[in-house]
């Protein structure tokens, strides 16, 4: 916007270059879109965003893991291949199970006496 206010004033591209801290092509490009479309061409967001391929899957991966949820990002990276297809490290589970809103919770060391049937009926619960 600034560089078509200071285009509007007389200035000469190098000079606009400079006060704005753009190089000339940027600046020709920027021009260039306004010309083509107006201001609502210089407001659209044109660099590449990539997007998970999980992304489509997300409502039913969603849906699954809160009814079923994993006890580990292995299980749930097994489970995301066994369903979708798609093979995902950990840590990529890890951020897209976060993405949608789940959490890794941190498990302790279970104590030697402890009651396996009790164990299992927690679990069950949780």
């Amino acid at each position: 916007m600034e560089a078509l206010y200071l285009k509007s004033q007389g200035y000469p591209h190098w000079e606009i270059a400079q006060l704005i801290r753009v190089t000339k092509p940027t600046l020709l490009s920027y021009f260039q879109d306004y010309q083509a479309g107006g201001i609502a061409k210089l407001k659209e967001i044109t660099f590449y965003r990539p997007q998970s391929e999980l992304k489509q899957h997300q409502e039913s991966l969603s849906a699954y893991f809160r009814e079923h949820p994993p006890k580990t990002l292995a299980q749930a990276a097994a489970k995301i291949e066994e369903r979708t297809g798609i093979v995902r490290s950990r840590e990529q589970v890890r951020q897209f199970l976060k993405s949608m809103g789940m959490s890794c919770c941190r498990v302790g060391v279970l104590p030697a006496k402890a009651d396996p049937q009790e164990q299992e009926e927690f679990v069950k619960k949780n």
